[in-house]
């Protein structure tokens, strides 16, 4: 039977790189969104995974991270409270895009028995896109969630597009995600 995990790219963020602001209250928005689904897999006893950049601090845990995003203020700090990893996720820290490039996430997979992986998180055009068409070329069945996933507007809808035209990509919506889940139930 498939199983699926939630993988959290890049969610945990200062917002202090130069699309930052824009990107910030849209990642509280997609935030919320992911919170739902989180809730669900932990409901059911799913995997959570978070795959986080490490703002270049190679000496920085995911967990201190993560604590000095909570201890912002703004969206970096909504996030980090409405997110905060729970004792049975799990984080990986990742040092580029693609949340496999150069991370045990490929192992953690394989020891959970995972095929299908739900990806959320930002940037939709850039680490959620790498870390999607990284998971389709290892053959895991991906659903990118859009509603639950940070983009700088003018470059959504191609993001989105090129999701779509790979084939291996499924693209849902929160909702529709969710109530597919739903009927699916029995992994």
């Amino acid at each position: 039977m498939p199983r699926p995990a939630l993988l959290i790219v890049d969610l945990f963020s200062r917002f202090d790189f130069p699309d930052g602001p824009k990107l910030a209250p849209l990642a509280l928005k997609a935030a919320k969104k992911v919170r739902q689904i989180r809730d669900v897999f932990d409901e059911e006893q799913l995997p959570v995974i978070y795959a986080n950049e490490n703002f270049g601090d190679w000496k920085c845990g995911f967990d201190q991270l993560a604590e000095v995003c909570r201890h912002d203020d703004g969206p970096a700090g909504d996030i980090a409270k409405l997110l905060f990893p729970g004792p049975d996720h799990y984080t990986v820290l990742k040092p580029k895009h693609s949340a496999f490039l150069a991370t045990p996430l490929a192992l953690l997979l394989a020891k959970l028995d995972i095929s299908t992986l739900v990806l959320a998180g930002m940037a939709l055009d850039s680490c959620v896109l790498a870390t999607a068409i990284d998971a389709n070329s290892r053959e895991f069945s991906t659903v990118v969630v859009s509603d639950a996933t940070a983009c700088v507007p003018d470059r959504r809808q191609a993001a989105l597009t090129l999701l779509r035209s790979t084939g291996g990509v499924e693209v849902r919506t929160a909702q529709v995600f969710l109530r597919s889940h739903e009927r699916g139930k029995g992994h």
